[in-house]
């Protein structure tokens, strides 16, 4: 079997993965990093980067370059090999840039990169509308790339140009979901929180931090994050006399208050979105003490949704942080010696110890720039 016979299989194989690959990630910013990586192993290339169009600003963006960690690179329409790509939809394949005056060397004199050999292509719709564009640099071997290379390109852009467009279409839903939980969790929380804003960011922030230090994956945690806004969404059905009292609760109003979890349970009962069923979890659950000795259900240890447990801790800490209209704020040290002195009975023993290695930057949410030592 020659050479080039096996590089076709070869190539072949990869393409097939990189279907597969492609088709299941979801989030934007993963994907297009999971598309260079793939798209230079395929075409033998040292570096790839990818371009999305941004037609209102009339530029081509790039948050996923090989080789320039966390940089953005920002090309004028029309300008650079990559604008004129995006501009025309012509592909353009250049053996070496530098004895090509479309090139532009600036990018190379910032990270001190010698590019030889250019390959890019449109990124096209169904529709034929430019989404952005595969730039490949620098072949193996310090070959040019061929009209094979060219031709394989198009089709991964092709494939690729399809997840790119299922992808911007979950983050808008996403987006439009988040702003509906937000706008829920803000008319649950106003009526008895001087800072509603801050106090749903807080949690979001430490509920996050909680998740990720407890080995949560980073989308795991980040819909944690998303849905803990929600916890206390019950209370829109509380009584003004009993949210609003300046004062202690009596027994009566205890007992009205603590209905704001089967409430909020009823409001989110039944959700089609996972992170709506995440956020009924929270709702109903992040009351539960550890030991038992919570509401509405008297949940212990384990049988508490893991999820429910973040934000128990998350909760409390902020809410002893900001004052209320029956107390005052506590300092921050104390409300974190509540949470330690809690593990085992108010709060699970793991999500104690992960609040303490995250405290020296939760303290920072607070104002607190000089780190203390957690005890």
């Amino acid at each position: 079997m020659t050479t080039k016979k096996l590089d076709a299989e070869k190539r072949l194989q990869l393409l097939v993965q990189f279907g597969i690959f492609v088709s299941k990630e979801r989030r934007l910013d993963s994907l297009l990093e999971l598309l260079a990586g793939q798209v230079s192993q395929i075409l033998n290339g040292d570096r790839c980067t990818v371009f999305l169009c941004d037609h209102k600003a009339g530029v081509l963006v790039s948050k996923v370059a090989q080789g320039m960690k966390h940089t953005e690179i920002r090309v004028p329409l029309g300008r650079s090999i990559a604008g004129l790509v995006a501009a025309t939809g012509e592909s353009v394949n250049i053996p070496d840039a530098y004895a090509d005056q479309r090139f532009s060397p600036d990018i190379d004199r910032v990270t001190g990169y010698k590019t030889r050999a250019v390959l890019a292509v449109p990124l096209k719709n169904n529709k034929g509308e430019i989404l952005g564009v595969f730039q490949v640099l620098n072949k193996a071997g310090g070959h040019a790339f061929d009209e094979d290379d060219k031709g394989l390109l198009l089709l991964l852009a092709s494939v690729a140009a399809g997840a790119i467009e299922n992808a911007k279409l979950y983050e808008e839903i996403k987006r439009s979901q988040l702003e509906t939980i937000y706008r829920l969790a803000i008319t649950a929380e106003y009526r008895d929180q001087k800072d509603t804003a801050r106090h749903l960011e807080n949690i979001s922030i430490i509920s996050y931090l909680l998740a990720t230090a407890l080995g949560f994956s980073k989308e795991e945690a980040e819909d944690i994050k998303c849905a803990s806004p929600l916890h206390d969404i019950g209370k829109v059905g509380v009584k003004d006399a009993v949210l609003l009292k300046p004062g202690r609760l009596n027994d009566e109003e205890q007992k009205e208050m603590r209905l704001h979890t089967l409430f909020g349970a009823k409001i989110l009962a039944n959700a089609e979105s996972s992170l709506l069923q995440l956020a009924h979890r929270i709702s109903v659950c992040h009351h539960e003490k550890y030991d038992g000795s919570g509401y509405p259900k008297g949940l212990k240890g384990d049988s508490i949704p893991y999820e429910a447990r973040i934000i128990a801790v998350a909760d409390v800490f902020d809410a002893l942080c900001m004052p209320r209209i029956y107390k005052p704020a506590w300092p921050v040290e104390q409300a974190y010696d509540h949470i330690v002195s809690g593990s085992g009975t108010l709060f699970d023993p793991k999500v104690v110890n992960a609040f303490k290695a995250i405290y020296p930057t939760v303290r920072k949410l607070y104002g607190c720039n000089t780190v203390a030592e957690p005890a």
